[in-house]
């Protein structure tokens, strides 16, 4: 049993350097879209510039805080090897409410660094923690800091690039939507230390409306009558994925 859990792993291990190779040697540079600054909903409102999307950023601040409390009152179910992981990633949900709405008050790519800085603390922090809970808890806390290492360090690739009129967002694309391609298959083909697996799932499923709501975001912003755009919806439906996320880890017990 043994064994085939590591083969299973040698396999993603090695279909992941496949992806990499592949999108370093036969993608090209992909440098910051300016248009992707240009948000549907621009409106000012007691002096705060894009307001909506600013504010809309507060359900992260509540919900990292929210589950640093209860992580260390002692209510969630955890490994608490993992403690760490588990600390990063509700440090990086809380600095993303600080992060985004920094950049929404004024985006540009300087602010922009801001905004996805503690994103990749949060989701390489979920990675590892999925990695200890479903494959083998040493692999997980071993992997942190390198998986941290490598996501802060796409971000920085990215901005020193555009500083030099060489953007390149591989690393940053790979950084996010590998571990979200990897996930799911950890979540089918190997069997986590606890019940109520269902948080994870929930929480995939929000961040694929949350990038639908994002795509679509003057539509929205349309179809509801300029009331709110689909970006503000982005940031409330990626946060409550953390919440249920949260309350997952209230809920479920060891098995």
């Amino acid at each position: 049993m043994l064994e085939m859990l590591k083969n299973r792993l040698r396999i993603m291990a090695l279909l992941s350097l496949i992806i990499v190779i592949g999108v370093f040697l036969f993608m090209a540079p992909i440098p910051q879209d300016v248009n992707y600054h240009n948000f549907a909903d621009g409106r000012t409102m007691f002096h705060v510039s894009n307001f909506w999307n600013v504010l809309s950023n507060l359900p992260f601040f509540m919900v990292g805080v929210l589950g640093l409390y209860k992580l260390y009152t002692h209510r969630l179910t955890l490994l608490e090897p993992m403690k760490l992981g588990y600390t990063l990633l509700f440090i990086g949900v809380t600095l993303v409410a600080f992060g985004s709405g920094y950049y929404h008050l004024e985006p540009n790519n300087e602010t922009l660094v801001w905004d996805r800085l503690p994103m990749t603390i949060a989701f390489m922090s979920l990675f590892a923690i999925l990695l200890s809970e479903f494959v083998e808890e040493k692999l997980g806390k071993q992997l942190l800091f390198p998986l941290l290492f490598l996501g802060l360090s796409s971000v920085f690739y990215w901005y020193w690039g555009e500083m030099h009129g060489e953007g390149d967002l591989r690393a940053y694309a790979l950084v996010q939507f590998l571990p979200m391609l990897i996930i799911p298959v950890l979540l089918f083909t190997f069997k986590s230390h606890y019940s109520y697996i269902k948080g994870y799932w929930l929480l995939l499923l929000c961040y694929l409306l949350a990038k639908l709501f994002e795509h679509f975001d003057a539509e929205i912003y349309a179809l509801f009558g300029q009331v709110i755009s689909g970006h503000s919806l982005k940031h409330m439906v990626a946060a409550l994925g953390m919440y249920i996320l949260l309350r997952s880890y209230e809920k479920r017990v060891v098995q």
